[in-house]
């Protein structure tokens, strides 16, 4: 966490600025186009960034869906996952997350410019709610993510299990799924390196309604999950490769 506090407090002085900027965006949203208050939220994302000496690298753009709303669901590691998979993310996009984690500071912020929504977590009727709103939504053309696994706990590059319910939104809106894969973004407010963290967000093929429509939802979690899984395992498999090739070249 002491990235955290040291953006903080390299910017102590910018910290006013950039919430009234924030804050008189979110009281005339109506005026901005969702693309106007994307840019925005990336923009602080930025800020964010530099002053925590976080680098994020981006792959599998191309497999982002044109013309068309998905669900994107991701693996979780912690409090940097979603600004990291915005920061990659260039078309707006809105993220579902914990009702409680949503009034911090900034997060309350980008969560209305982004329309965010929230649930209550072990709340079965609250995120049934917010399922059921996000389906119609991206029905309509609208881009989410969600993170399955409902949190995270020192967790770092292992996955946890994956909550079937939030599969319903798919099902029901009959959108791609876009699996994404962060690895080290736990790194980001975790532990106590010094210097630049390098993080990473892939951006899985996405998976359309017709390769999944007769699966359950505990079926198409696991598939989801099993994707999310290779992928961090492939980058760690070959992270390890080149140091083991440096190390004996």
């Amino acid at each position: 966490m002491y990235r955290f506090y040291l953006m903080i407090f390299f910017n102590m002085l910018r910290v006013p600025g950039l919430l009234h900027r924030l804050n008189k965006m979110v009281r005339n949203k109506e005026k901005f186009s969702a693309e106007e208050r994307h840019a925005e939220v990336r923009r602080t994302i930025n800020i964010i960034k530099a002053a925590s000496f976080i680098k994020t690298r981006v792959y599998g753009v191309e497999n982002l869906p044109e013309d068309t709303g998905y669900i994107m669901y991701s693996n979780h590691q912690g409090k940097y996952d979603a600004l990291g998979i915005f920061y990659a993310h260039e078309k707006p996009c809105s993220v579902v997350m914990d009702e409680k984690k949503s009034h911090m500071m900034l997060t309350r912020q980008i969560m209305a410019l982004c329309d965010g929504k929230t649930l209550v977590l072990n709340d079965p009727r609250s995120g049934l709610k917010t399922i059921m709103e996000m389906a119609e939504e991206a029905k309509q053309g609208r881009k989410f993510l969600i993170f399955p696994e409902g949190g995270y706990n020192h967790n770092k590059n292992t996955l946890q299990e994956f909550k079937p319910g939030c599969f319903k939104a798919s099902l029901k809106s009959q959108t791609p799924i876009v699996p994404i894969a962060l690895v080290d973004s736990y790194r980001a407010y975790e532990g106590f390196a010094f210097g630049f963290i390098n993080t990473q967000v892939h951006f899985l093929p996405p998976i359309p309604y017709e390769e999944y429509k007769d699966m359950k939802t505990p079926e198409i979690a696991a598939m989801v999950r099993g994707r999310i899984e290779a992928k961090v395992n492939e980058v760690l498999e070959k992270r390890k490769a080149r140091r083991k090739f440096k190390f004996f070249g």
